[in-house]
């Protein structure tokens, strides 16, 4: 799972340094500014307001926008009215009314439930289960007696291996598990004293601990909010993180756990075996999934948290992505269940650097494109070039076409917000597309109707599908292919920028194929040019690229 980004225990202890989890920048900005525009509000933001006015007096048609992700707050009080409701279900008779194969799916499907009721919370790493699963086949075998198909199955697990053995740290791992220990320990106490579950350092400044092991989680978690300037940061965002880089390490003797098969119980091999999991999309605490709905359609006007990009669509959760990596087969399916149940934008905030069954996704962006679906995928958080990096889901087919509905986000922010281009985000002057806000974008999150700020790719991506959506909503008519021209033509166009992997300043052009950061009224005058054409669908040659071998 790629998630949004955040300066956590690395900041106390040098040894924890997490990559590709979350970031915060140490520096404040103006909630919502990713709305703003740069002449009439001073931030590089979509310019939103004016691309409303544009369109003011047209009309407007509901647009059904997708989020493949952690899961939703279903009673969020900025979203709960702007959920897609599959209106030929009877919530709760226990009946498929539409027979579509999926039971009592209201707002959408849980891809990670058991039909016990029962949902995957924490899985593991696609690097490990590769690793693990042709370790016996590949360990020492003589690879010139491998066919040409199996070389590309063992250089994959070659890559696995050197991901799992080489990237792992004992000794860090070692002082992780000490840290763990003293946050858990203070935690239990911390929690009983304040009546909470999730708690953050906000809580704690006026909190007085009553015992010592309670005294060093305070001093700890204040002392990560201070470096970071993130008063927002929870216990469970700690100690989530400890724990996701603890299981890392478990992994290099011993196989992962098979978290997803034990709970979903499905065949996961039969890609045609996909009638599987719950209609449970909220499925615990989704922050992740939460933030990313409230990005691209919160309620607009309403006074309360924050306004969503698009004011007329209406968000399916589909939910797929676990705390750890996300199958393949369970995103190719949600894919499908989104396109079969009328979705015309699928936002897809995560990623990994390993696909398996890589075929079963190409196989599902494909039936999007030839029913005029655009997906939207993050670029990812680690500062690195996908050009020549491997990053999951691509736009890339197994065959060298390219997805012709396919946008690919990077992470822009302001120089009020630490710079142009976001010190983490991924980039490519090929394989991403365009940049957009993701730098402490404020949106919704779960339990008590709360708001905060997050950072990532996770959070640029949704900019991109809001805005998808919003002008799908006004123009119809136009094909994924035009929504993709209008989206990447109708930048800002800011000139040199620094390189998030080598700090070089750079042509904006060389970290992206449009050079520039989405511009929401751009975007929309262009939209209206081409709808007032009447222009055909546009013709995009597929681009032949050279597979990233594995």
């Amino acid at each position: 799972m790629m998630k949004c980004v955040k300066q956590s225990v690395a900041l106390l202890l040098i040894v924890l340094t997490f990559s590709n989890i979350h970031a915060q920048t140490s520096v404040s900005t103006t909630n919502g500014w990713h709305l703003k525009d740069k002449a009439t509000d001073g931030y590089y933001g979509i310019s939103l307001d004016k691309a409303y006015n544009f369109v003011k007096g047209k009309k407007s048609t509901p647009v059904i926008v997708a989020v493949i992700d952690s899961g939703v707050d279903t009673m969020h009080e900025d979203l709960k009215s702007v959920l897609w409701t599959n209106t030929k279900e009877i919530p709760g008779n226990g009946i498929d009314d539409d027979n579509n194969g999926y039971v009592d799916d209201v707002h959408g499907w849980n891809f990670l439930g058991g039909r016990d009721g029962r949902n995957v919370q924490k899985d593991s790493y696609e690097g490990a289960r590769v690793y693990h699963k042709y370790k016996a086949r590949f360990e020492n075998v003589d690879t010139t007696t491998l066919s040409d198909s199996a070389k590309v199955v063992y250089h994959m697990w070659a890559k696995a291996k050197a991901a799992v053995v080489g990237g792992v740290d004992m000794n860090q791992i070692f002082l992780i598990k000490k840290m763990y220990a003293v946050l858990k320990s203070g935690d239990s106490v911390i929690t009983k004293d304040l009546n909470k579950k999730e708690y953050s350092a906000n809580d704690l400044k006026s909190y007085t601990p009553t015992e010592r092991s309670a005294s060093i989680a305070k001093e700890i978690i204040i002392g990560l909010a201070k470096e970071s300037n993130d008063y927002v940061i929870t216990n469970t965002d700690l100690l989530e993180e400890a724990e996701g880089e603890i299981r890392k390490a478990e992994t290099v003797d011993e196989a992962p756990e098979d978290y997803r098969g034990e709970i979903v119980k499905d065949n996961y091999d039969d890609i045609n075996d996909r009638f599987y999991g719950n209609n449970d999309v909220m499925a615990g605490v989704p922050l992740h999934g939460t933030h990313v709905s409230g990005i691209i359609a919160a309620l607009r006007h309403n006074g309360k948290g924050v306004d969503g990009i698009a004011d007329n669509v209406k968000i399916m959760m589909i939910r797929a992505v676990p705390d750890g990596d996300e199958h393949d087969k369970d995103i190719a399916l949600a894919i499908r269940y989104a396109v079969d149940n009328g979705a015309k934008v699928i936002n897809m905030s995560f990623g990994k650097s390993f696909s398996p069954e890589k075929q079963w996704v190409d196989s599902a962006a494909k039936y999007a494109e030839s029913k005029g679906v655009l997906l939207v995928q993050a670029a990812g958080n680690d500062a690195k070039d996908v050009d020549t990096t491997d990053n999951f889901p691509s736009k890339v087919f197994l065959d060298h076409q390219q997805a012709t509905n396919w946008i690919t986000v990077g992470a822009s922010g302001d120089p009020k917000v630490g710079g142009l281009v976001a010190y983490f985000s991924n980039y490519g002057k090929k394989d991403v597309d365009v940049f957009a806000p993701g730098v402490q974008i404020y949106s919704t999150v779960p339990v008590g109707n709360q708001y905060r700020n997050e950072s990532g790719t996770s959070m640029a991506s949704p900019v991109v599908a809001g805005l998808a959506g919003f002008i799908l909503s006004y123009y119809p008519t136009l094909t994924p292919q035009q929504l993709k021209q209008v989206i990447t033509q109708g930048t800002s166009k800011v000139g040199t920028v620094k390189n998030p992997e080598t700090g070089a300043e750079v042509p904006f052009s060389d970290l992206s194929v449009s050079g520039g950061i989405v511009n929401a009224y751009e975007a929309v005058k262009l939209a209206d040019a081409l709808s007032g054409k009447n222009a055909q669908p546009l013709k995009v040659r597929s681009v032949v690229r050279e597979t990233k071998k594995s």
